[in-house]
């Protein structure tokens, strides 16, 4: 499910239309995520940071995780989660930490290595004399 396809009003509640918002898809979203035995959040990076939309999700996710399930377990225990990274600057490691430690907080159990990023390759790029840098015809 992509989350910019729906309209998921920001709040702490399970039904944000009970809270003066006119629309909230969060209910569709919560039924299927409970389904799931595995949450995977892929953001891209703007700024050094996740995106807006992941931080609207994470924090739904938290308004739903006070609840218990027929065992009195918190709803999200024995529950795995992870998180794709990709964008066009630095930050991988930086938002895939903000995003595990928000899911293990809530109960997710979190594997090792539940990260991925991609960022394009790696490395510091032309210098300044290779040809086609425009190093020279900046001078």
């Amino acid at each position: 499910m992509r989350a910019v396809d729906f309209d998921i009003a920001p709040g702490v509640q399970h039904d944000m239309t009970k809270h003066g918002f006119e629309k909230d898809d969060w209910t569709k979203i919560f039924k299927k995520v409970m389904k799931a035995d595995i949450l995977i959040l892929g953001t891209p990076i703007w700024l050094g940071e996740k995106s807006s939309v992941c931080s609207r999700v994470v924090e739904r996710l938290y308004a739903e995780s006070g609840k218990t399930n027929e065992f009195g377990q918190y709803i999200y225990y024995g529950k795995t989660g992870g998180c794709i990274i990709t964008g066009n600057e630095d930050g991988i490691k930086h938002c895939g930490m903000n995003i595990l430690y928000s899911l293990q907080h809530l109960g997710y159990a979190i594997p090792p290595q539940a990260d991925a990023g991609w960022i394009g390759e790696a490395g510091p790029g032309p210098s300044y004399l290779d040809e086609d840098s425009g190093g020279e015809e900046n001078e």
